[in-house]
């Protein structure tokens, strides 16, 4: 970890887009989640806006995250955290996402930071941000970032439920709540079994809007 640097990435590390889009679109493969499709050029424009973290080991790609600006910057969101399967189960995950939020809170002071996941990883790393979880109807209402969620697997669920529910869990950060603080509402056990029963109710949903098709 010594030797890993994470750094706002600029148009030096343009070449890294094609293999981060690639670990993204790997990663979610081996979990079987649904994901929203990043291309290299759209990672790259992050790039080249100052939205973009990267951490790099002697030149290697280690991790990635980027920053995305919506509704008149009322909100930010982090997307495409990832870590290069190298360099995983060493935190990783957690510093560059710990980096991002710092940035995106010094870049962006007044807007709310929120996301959506399926991964309780990636919920705990939330949590201890200050993050807590949220309905969707607390989240931006713009139509071009839930737009993003189109190459996502569970779309159709989510459009069924006309944008107010998914597979997903919405988590937000407010600055006007104050400092950031860990939260005690995070357990494991309960958000995975919370999990399975959202995810058996929805899919369930799922495979009967199919056969009414």
């Amino acid at each position: 970890m010594k030797q890993i640097e994470i750094i706002i990435a600029n148009n030096d590390h343009l070449g890294y887009a094609q293999e981060i889009c690639d670990v993204i679109s790997d990663s979610a493969k081996v979990r079987g989640t649904g994901i929203a499709k990043r291309t290299p050029e759209y990672i790259q424009t992050k790039m080249n806006n100052g939205n973009a973290i990267i951490a790099l080991c002697k030149g290697k790609f280690a991790g990635f995250c980027y920053i995305e600006v919506w509704g008149h910057e009322k909100y930010v969101a982090h997307s495409g955290l990832i870590v290069h399967p190298d360099f995983r189960n060493q935190g990783l995950a957690k510093k560059i996402k710990e980096f991002t939020f710092n940035y995106s809170l010094q870049k962006y002071p007044h807007s709310k930071v929120f996301g959506i996941t399926t991964g309780l990883a990636v919920m705990k790393i939330n949590s201890d941000l200050g993050y807590k979880p949220v309905t969707f109807s607390e989240l931006t209402d713009d139509p071009k970032f839930w737009a993003g969620c189109k190459t996502c697997t569970n779309y159709d669920i989510l459009t069924a439920k006309d944008h107010k529910m998914c597979l997903c869990t919405g988590m937000l950060y407010d600055p006007a709540n104050g400092i950031k603080k860990k939260e005690k509402w995070y357990d494991k056990k309960v958000l995975k079994r919370l999990k399975k029963i959202k995810q058996t109710m929805l899919t369930s949903n799922k495979q009967l809007l199919l056969w009414k098709k």
